[in-house]
């Protein structure tokens, strides 16, 4: 029996919930999965797993297995890493996930010098709005922006701070006139970001002053490209992150409303699993993503 192959079977089926889910992520059957579960059991001498026809759990003994088997395996992954650097080589699957305006405005433009850099990195970009399980997912990072993390078994670095701010088209502006001050938003014509913590109010900062407004969008939208692209047609104000309006401010597109106000900057953060550090192929992925975000 490979010990550490059938500890790397066993970690995926615990994280994946299934038996079947796993095996397609290892190229194996289900059958031979179960059966190498079997040996394990009976060389343990004690049962590491309970299924039924619709539910899977761990036991006591399968959770001290699934901690210690994981922990042996990120190290044998984190020496290897260390080998592979030493070598000067990166090579391997990347899986990234991000929300989708994040990945095209940011993340596909930084995409051909990176694989010029890397030419032996294989690369998967999934581009996700709602947030999604990574550990599930089988993805070795993942971009996400937040006020703040929750607590959670992922480890989160901060990567960058976003501004956002408040912007029209010109032909809005010039059709009903810009708000003055915040209070004067609710008469406007919001468009809203439906996975936004600022749906349905807006906390303004100003120079010396906090104001909130509550709002009720009539038009709400589950991407910020989208809400981009209906500011530039005139359809009424709404919030932008920089790396999505800073373009279309730069052509002309869209003005800035209420100048001297803007809403909490969240931070962006990249999520990984590993509970020993990155290996390799994420810092290098990093890296780039870093310098494309430096003002």
């Amino acid at each position: 029996m490979d010990k550490l192959s059938v500890m790397n079977a066993f970690r995926r089926i615990v994280e994946r919930g299934s038996f079947a889910r796993a095996a397609e992520d290892l190229g194996v059957s289900p059958a031979l999965l179960s059966r190498e579960i079997k040996l394990l059991e009976e060389s343990l001498g004690t049962v590491l797993l309970t299924r039924t026809t619709r539910s899977m759990s761990l036991t006591d003994a399968g959770q001290l297995f699934y901690e210690e088997a994981s922990g042996i395996l990120d190290a044998v992954s984190q020496v290897e890493t260390r080998i592979r650097d030493g070598a000067g080589v990166i090579r391997g699957h990347l899986k990234v996930n991000a929300s989708s305006s994040f990945g095209q405005t940011v993340i596909a433009p930084i995409l051909p010098g990176f694989f010029d850099a890397y030419p032996d990195l294989r690369l998967t970009l999934s581009m996700d709005d709602r947030v999604i399980d990574m550990v599930e997912g089988g993805f070795d990072v993942s971009i996400r922006i937040r006020a703040a993390m929750p607590d959670s078994a992922l480890v989160a670095r901060k990567l960058g701070t976003m501004r956002q701010q408040v912007f029209a088209a010109p032909s809005y502006l010039d059709s009903v006139g810009a708000p003055e001050t915040p209070l004067d938003v609710a008469d406007h014509r919001v468009i809203g970001f439906l996975l936004a913590d600022h749906l349905i109010a807006w906390t303004l900062h100003g120079p010396s002053e906090t104001v909130t407004v509550d709002l009720d969008p009539p038009i709400r939208v589950g991407n910020s490209l989208v809400l981009r692209d209906l500011l530039i047609a005139g359809q009424g104000i709404g919030t932008l992150p920089d790396f999505v309006s800073k373009d279309a401010v730069a052509r002309g597109e869209l003005v800035r409303v209420l100048p001297d106000w803007e809403l909490p900057a969240p931070e962006i953060y990249a999520l990984t699993a590993s509970r020993l550090g990155m290996d390799a192929k994420v810092t290098a992925f990093l890296d780039h993503l870093r310098a494309a975000l430096r003002p």
